[in-house]
């Protein structure tokens, strides 16, 4: 069964997201849009809103590199859905951390102000390339920050936050098959 910290819900719904509140730089937890919404784009209506952002640019896109020197973030995550797109059949996995704790996903947070003065805060998370059992199902993998990274990674502590960008030392994840896909439905027993 699926719970609100499962990664399970599709672009443009809202999910948690932690992130240092800009006026009092305390942690909070909120819930924004998963699409990025940039804060300085011209058209609002027809720009594209990412989901992810590639660790190997996301310092340097001009879509990201601002969010990503000022605006991190943590989605919290018990696990996450993916499509197998190598090594076998189209099949969905749950993917989660093997001691059982919940994830923290490196993102990147925006908020955007309407003409009519509405706010609209946004996320999108970082990948890298996938290792360990991820690699045998997928090429990308999201980017899973350990408890130690946080605070560098939200900017409580000094450092550099590119050194963050690559996956954790020993492979921390495990892939659970949910079920075969085909002609668009998925055979997963319930």
């Amino acid at each position: 069964m699926a719970s609100d910290l499962d990664m399970g819900a599709g672009p443009g719904r809202t999910g948690r997201v932690i992130r240092l509140n800009p006026k009092t730089s305390a942690r909070q937890m909120d819930w924004l849009i998963w699409g990025l919404l940039p804060h300085d784009t011209a058209d609002s209506y027809s720009v594209p809103r990412p989901l992810h952002a590639r660790a190997e640019t996301v310092a340097e896109l001009p879509l990201f590199a601002d969010a990503f020197r000022r605006r991190r973030a943590i989605v919290p995550a018990n696990e996450y859905y993916q499509r197998r797109t190598r090594g076998g059949p189209p099949q969905r996995h749950a993917i989660s951390r093997q001691d059982g704790q919940p994830m923290a996903i490196a993102g990147l947070w925006e908020s955007y102000v309407w003409p009519d003065g509405r706010i609209e805060r946004t996320y999108c998370i970082i990948t890298i390339e996938a290792t360990g059992a991820v690699a045998a199902i997928h090429d990308r993998m999201p980017l899973v920050l350990e408890q130690d990274d946080w605070p560098l990674w939200l900017g409580e502590t000094p450092g550099d936050p590119a050194t963050l960008l690559h996956p954790a030392a020993d492979d921390k994840l495990m892939i659970r098959p949910l079920g075969t896909i085909g002609k668009g439905r998925s055979n997963v027993s319930r």
